[in-house]
């Protein structure tokens, strides 16, 4: 066996698919990228909202903080802090206690549409802490962070950091679930029991 591997790699032939990594992975749809997002993140048990400005965000939040009695929402980066600021909705700040949290808010690097998925990396103040521990996970993107695959996501991360890549890059899909107990499907076995995605458009 092991003879015919060496003969194998002594006889190299030219690849048979030059361009396979620059190929799509799917077919492509047609259509928008967003509403692609929207049924493919509610198909895994998330919540897809959009708002059609910082008012309408404001609003859904309110919406969402009412409909789970949340009472302690935590929020660590600068520039979701100042915008919940100025509309003068109230969150907490410490990362220090946040052992009996409700909710967190964070930003995110890149939503999938493909798979409903969300890219988020240590570079924000978030990290993986606040996507963890988050019994309900929050995340507010702009209409442009809408990418169609993960590599489209990479690529986006590549021109924003250089070779400064963030050291951990994560993948949500959903809330937090498993199968391994018993081969059921059990919500918020590890992470987030509820996600919500609230995408708003760029010219805010």
């Amino acid at each position: 066996m092991l003879k015919k591997v060496r003969q194998a790699l002594l006889q190299k032939s030219e690849n048979p698919y030059p361009d396979l990594e620059d190929s799509p992975l799917y077919m492509e749809e047609d259509e928008p990228s967003d509403v692609t997002f929207a049924r493919e993140l509610n198909a895994v048990s998330g919540n897809f909202m959009y708002c059609d400005g910082e008012i309408a965000l404001v609003e859904n939040l309110i919406a969402v903080v009412e409909k789970h009695n949340i009472r302690k929402i935590h929020v660590w980066e600068p520039s979701i802090q100042q915008l919940l600021q100025h509309y003068g909705f109230p969150f907490l700040t410490n990362q220090t206690d946040f052992s009996d949290i409700d909710a967190g808010i964070t930003s995110c690097e890149a939503l999938i549409a493909r798979n409903g998925s969300i890219l988020i990396s240590n570079a924000n103040m978030s990290g993986r802490v606040l996507s963890i521990y988050s019994p309900i996970h929050i995340v507010i993107a702009k209409a442009s962070k809408i990418v169609m695959d993960i590599k489209h996501g990479m690529a986006m991360m590549k021109e924003k950091y250089g070779n400064q890549l963030p050291s951990m890059v994560s993948v949500i899909t959903g809330p937090g679930r498993t199968t391994s107990i018993e081969n059921k499907l059990i919500i918020r076995a590890q992470g987030p029991k509820s996600l919500y995605v609230f995408l708003i458009e760029d010219r805010f």
